[in-house]
């Protein structure tokens, strides 16, 4: 296993980042790039470094570090949206989209640089460019009055098609059906994926976004969550940035404050019937739908509802241990699906990050029982991007990076 997953990085690797899928995924995305980091750093830190640190030459002079950073090398029409919609190219010529995804990043680098602790060259290099990162969600994202990080597009959450998003996403008129082409669905089943109405409104959010330049405060949202993953990697993420700027000699007060205080508004405002939702700041409402975006704050340290929550993943909407991996929407939900896009499908990343909840808890048992399972399945899919919860039938695209990356982890050592 430990081979294939090495061949299959190999295969994805562009000689400064890797590509999620060869096919449907032909350019380097953010938070992908971090998960395979992980990843890598048992293969080769050097590249696991190159692997973010060239994720960073696509940072934008605001901080924010954009999902897709385009490839030159591949046709401009290969993948849409492509360069040609986003219209965003920064001083050194790299083309980007203008959304993000879930900071996973600073922690991302703290894994790789243990990995090889002799060199700190890494970490100063990287460490500036994180901290703007930081700064850009704080003080450009934060757009609600708790505290909490804002997404504006459904992409940003990295989970696309959540049935979270169906209730925001009504709000949305669709970009006409005539007006783009998916690219998509020349890789992948349409049963797999979101419907033409969501990829419309997605699109048209998109619109929206560039052609008010990307601005934050004069963009008028009309999609905007306070998401509990993306607020919950920033959390870990701020953490990670504390023992880097310790291991710098910086003082590491702001990073752990701020992580206090975004555990305190995530618990505050985000946690309701054992469960943590996104809260919807168009309506005022915490959204309905139950999905494993809401189990991701187990991997917060000291998060003070860490038992309850557990409770939750363990309990009838998700059944934590009994079906394989972790199923992306409440198994009881009546639209729950268990082969469409994050509509009921299990996923490795998000395994990946409840394992390494369930280690800092203590509960070693669950976390070797989830660590078996996502091997085995790793291998019996030949790396696939999602799996069927109950069947372990693969879905989506096949020698999926971060799969086989997340995968390579768990079996070379222990990531706490």
């Amino acid at each position: 296993m430990r081979d294939d997953a090495v061949q299959v990085l190999e295969q994805n690797w562009t000689g400064r980042s890797t590509v999620p899928s060869r096919s449907l995924y032909p350019h380097q995305w953010s938070w992908d790039s971090a998960f395979i980091a992980i990843g890598l750093r048992h293969v080769s830190v050097d590249r696991a470094r190159t692997e973010l640190e060239s994720l960073l030459q696509a940072q934008w002079p605001d901080g924010r570090i954009p999902h897709i950073a385009f490839a030159p090398s591949v046709p401009r029409d290969a993948y849409f949206p492509g360069p040609d919609f986003w219209q965003a190219r920064l001083a050194n010529g790299t083309e980007t989209s203008g959304i993000v995804q879930p900071p996973i990043h600073a922690l991302a680098a703290w894994l790789t640089y243990q990995a090889d602790p002799a060199d700190s060259g890494f970490l100063e290099r990287v460490y500036p460019g994180l901290v703007a990162w930081h700064d850009y969600l704080r003080d450009r994202r934060t757009l609600g009055p708790g505290g909490l990080v804002a997404i504006v597009h459904p992409w940003e959450s990295g989970m696309d098609n959540s049935p979270a998003w169906d209730s925001p996403l009504a709000r949305v008129t669709p970009a006409p059906a005539g007006s783009f082409t998916r690219r998509d669905t020349d890789h992948a089943a349409d049963a797999d994926r979101p419907t033409d109405l969501d990829y419309g409104r997605y699109v048209q959010l998109a619109a929206t976004y560039r052609d008010h330049g990307y601005d934050d405060r004069e963009t008028p949202h009309a999609f905007a969550l306070e998401d509990p993953c993306f607020n919950a990697l920033l959390i870990c993420s701020e953490h990670a940035l504390a023992d880097i700027a310790t291991t710098l000699g910086h003082d590491p007060a702001r990073h752990r404050q701020y992580a206090a205080e975004l555990t305190d508004a995530l618990v505050e405002r985000l946690f309701t019937a054992g469960m943590f939702r996104a809260h919807d700041l168009m309506s005022g409402d915490l959204v309905a739908s139950d999905t494993v975006a809401g189990l991701i704050p187990l991997i917060v340290p000291g998060l003070p509802v860490a038992d309850t929550l557990l409770a939750t993943a363990r309990g009838p909407r998700f059944r934590l241990g009994q079906v394989r991996l972790v199923p992306s929407y409440d198994l009881t939900a009546e639209d729950f699906d268990a082969g469409r896009y994050w509509r009921g499908p299990s996923w490795f990343n998000t395994a990946w990050l409840i394992h390494r909840g369930l280690v800092q808890l203590g509960k070693t048992e669950s976390a070797e029982a989830l660590r078996t399972d996502l091997l085995a399945l790793a291998e019996a899919t030949t790396f696939a991007e999602y799996l069927d919860p109950f069947t372990g039938e693969a879905h989506g695209a096949r020698s999926f990076s971060w799969t086989a990356a997340l995968a390579l982890d768990l079996a070379t050592a222990p990531i706490i």
